[in-house]
């Protein structure tokens, strides 16, 4: 009777079957842990600009609020120097995550000054869309200048909230 070494083909298509079973499993909880993640992120930068919005109408009296996110931050990924259309506010990744872009962490924003008054932008509204829906986010965020953060459920092509009556009909963020 011959020795027999290594393992049958029954025996590695059995364990093949069972790494296969067990991926089933774990994939999708991972992309569904992906998409909370960057929701959490997307929450976070929302804040973010929410206290840079602040910031900027403090810093630049005579202006207001920021006309578009891209005057909250630099003016490169490696230059600052603060004025009024390059608040040196947020980061570079942030201030350039808008649509069109590969965005932050899954998400695209956009920040809009509202509102002018004697040139001056009293109000603003910012918000956060997901770069490519049910993949990278399922929720769209917005807040405005009373710094509420509030979401609703996204959609494929969804882009950022722009109007302060459009980011009212969200529902509140617990």
């Amino acid at each position: 009777m011959r020795k027999q070494k290594g393992f049958s083909l029954i025996e590695l298509l059995i364990v093949v079957a069972i790494i296969l079973i067990i991926a089933a499993i774990a994939i999708p909880n991972l992309l569904r842990a992906r998409i909370a993640a960057n929701e959490s992120s997307a929450v976070s930068s929302l804040r973010t600009i929410n206290t840079a919005e602040v910031t900027y109408q403090t810093a630049y009296p005579t202006t207001g609020y920021a006309a578009a996110l891209a005057n909250l931050g630099p003016t490169s990924a490696t230059t600052c120097t603060p004025a009024a259309t390059s608040a040196c506010l947020i980061d570079w990744v942030l201030a350039s995550a808008a649509a069109g872009t590969a965005g932050k962490s899954g998400y695209v924003f956009a920040a809009t000054g509202l509102v002018p008054l004697n040139g001056i932008n009293t109000s603003y509204v910012v918000g956060g869309s997901p770069v490519t829906y049910n993949q990278s986010g399922i929720r769209n965020f917005c807040s405005g200048d009373d710094a509420v953060l509030r979401f609703n459920p996204g959609a494929a092509g969804s882009t950022p909230v722009a109007t302060a009556a459009g980011c009212q009909a969200f529902t509140v963020l617990q």
